[in-house]
C-alpha cells in the first residue's frame, strides 16, 4: 500500500505531467474537431449477415494437460464448422504443412487452398511468424495463435470465392480487414482474390457480397476517445459513423504498412508489402448519445458503399444480445464456437483417455490427480 506521504508526492508528479503535456490534448482536440461536421446518420437496411469466428485459445485451456492442446476450430454463426483440429506448441510444422495437401500436392484444407493460390508449400514461407525449432531452444507456444489466425482469414478466403450465395450477403470478419501474420506481398494477393472474387459473382450471379470487420479495441479509438467526448463526435442521438481520415491512423501507428496511404513515389517494395485491407470507421449503432463506439473496417473497394454497408450492419446490430448494439450475428458464431459445458467436457476426457493410453499400469495415478485442487490459491477469496 502507498505511504499518504508518497501518494501526495505521485499526486503531484502526475499533475505536472498533465500541465506539461496539455497542448497533446488540445493537439487531438483539434483534429478531432474537423471531424464534427463529417458524422453521418445511418439508416438500417435489410439483409443477410453471417460472421465466421475462431475459438479462442484462452478459453479453451485444460486442466492436467502436459503437452499444451489447443484446437482450431471455426464456425459461423449459422452454426456450421469448417475446421476442427487439434496442435501443441511443439506439434512438427513441416508434418502439418504436408498435412494441407494430399500426395499428389491437391489441397485438402481452406488452408491448404489459400497455399495453393499464394504459391506457398509450408507454413514458414506463408508466415514468418511460424518457424521450426532450432538449435534445441525452447519452443514459443505463440505459433499456434498465428497458425489459429491463418486458418481464419483461408476459411474467410474460401468462403467468398466458392460459397453460392442465395441472396445479397453481410460478411462479418472478427477484427479489423489487417493482418502482419503473412509474409511478403501474401497478405494483399489474399485480399485482391477475394475482391476478385467479389466482383465475379457480382457480374455472374448477381449478388452483392459485402466485407466488414469489427474489432473490440483500437489503437485510434483508444488515443481519441477522450478528444472526441470533448468535441461531441458522435454525441447524437440515432445511430451514426464518421470516417477516419487515413492521416489520423498515420500518426497513431508506428508502422506505416499498419495505415492506409499512398506508399512513397518508387517504393515498389513497400507499395506490395501491405498489411492493411479495410477503410476504417467509428461507428456508434446505439441511439444514445453515450452508447459505445466501435472501429470497423469496411472493404476498402468498397469504402464508396459505406452508407449501404453500415445501414446492414446496423441492421444486424440492432438484435444485439447479450452485447447491446453490437452486430448479433459475431455474437452468435462466437457463441457457437465457444467449447463450454458438456463440450468442454467431453474433450477434457479425451485427453485423460490419451493420456491413460500412454501411461499403462501407472495411469491410477490420474485418476486421484484429477481429485486435487488444480488452484488451491482461490481459496483466499472465498
Amino acid at each position: 500500500m502507498i505511504e499518504p506521504e508518497s501518494l501526495e508526492k505521485l499526486g503531484r508528479e502526475i499533475q505536472g505531467r498533465v500541465s506539461a503535456d496539455r497542448s497533446l490534448l488540445e493537439e487531438l482536440r483539434s483534429q478531432m474537431r474537423a471531424l464534427r461536421g463529417a458524422t453521418r446518420r445511418i439508416q438500417p437496411r435489410a439483409t443477410t449477415a453471417i460472421s465466421l469466428v475462431a475459438t479462442d485459445g484462452g478459453d479453451n485451456q485444460i486442466q492436467f494437460d502436459p503437452f499444451l492442446i489447443q484446437l482450431v476450430r471455426v464456425v459461423d454463426s449459422s452454426n456450421n464448422e469448417y475446421c476442427l483440429e487439434a496442435i501443441t506448441p511443439t506439434t512438427d510444422v513441416e508434418v502439418l504443412s504436408r498435412s494441407q495437401f494430399d500426395e499428389s500436392g491437391v489441397p485438402l484444407t481452406p488452408l491448404g487452398e489459400l497455399m495453393a493460390y499464394l504459391g506457398v508449400r509450408d507454413l514458414p514461407a506463408l508466415s514468418h511468424m511460424i518457424r521450426p525449432p532450432r538449435d534445441g531452444r525452447p519452443i514459443s507456444p505463440s505459433w499456434v495463435a498465428t497458425y489459429r489466425s491463418l486458418v481464419e482469414w483461408s476459411i474467410l478466403f474460401k468462403i467468398i470465392r466458392s460459397k453460392d450465395f442465395a441472396t445479397d450477403t453481410l460478411i462479418v470478419f472478427d477484427g479489423l480487414l489487417r493482418s502482419k501474420l503473412f509474409a511478403e506481398s501474401h497478405f494483399t494477393k489474399m485480399m485482391a482474390g477475394i475482391r476478385e472474387a467479389i466482383e465475379q459473382k457480382r457480374k455472374d450471379q448477381r449478388r452483392r457480397i459485402y466485407l466488414v470487420g469489427i474489432a473490440k479495441h483500437s489503437a485510434v479509438l483508444i488515443r481519441y476517445r477522450l478528444a472526441m467526448a470533448l468535441e461531441g463526435v458522435l454525441n447524437c442521438d440515432y445511430p451514426a459513423y464518421v470516417e477516419i481520415p487515413p492521416w489520423i491512423e498515420r500518426a497513431t501507428y508506428s508502422w506505416r504498412e499498419w495505415a492506409p496511404g499512398e506508399e512513397e513515389a518508387g517504393d515498389r517494395e513497400s507499395a506490395s508489402i501491405r498489411f492493411v485491407a479495410g477503410k476504417l470507421f467509428f461507428v456508434k449503432f446505439g441511439s444514445g448519445r453515450h452508447d459505445p463506439i466501435w472501429p470497423v473496417d469496411v472493404f476498402e473497394p468498397q469504402a464508396n458503399e459505406a452508407q449501404t454497408i453500415l445501414g446492414f450492419l446496423l441492421a444486424d446490430a440492432v438484435e444485439g444480445f447479450p452485447i447491446a448494439h453490437y452486430p448479433r450475428c459475431l455474437q452468435k458464431a462466437h457463441e457457437n464456437a465457444a467449447l463450454v459445458d458438456f463440450d468442454f467436457e467431453v474433450m477434457q476426457d479425451q485427453v485423460f483417455a490419451g493420456l491413460r493410453s500412454i501411461l499403462g499400469d501407472m495411469s491410477p495415478i490420474l485418476d486421484s490427480f484429477r481429485l486435487q485442487d488444480a488452484d488451491p490459491s482461490r481459496r483466499r477469496y472465498g
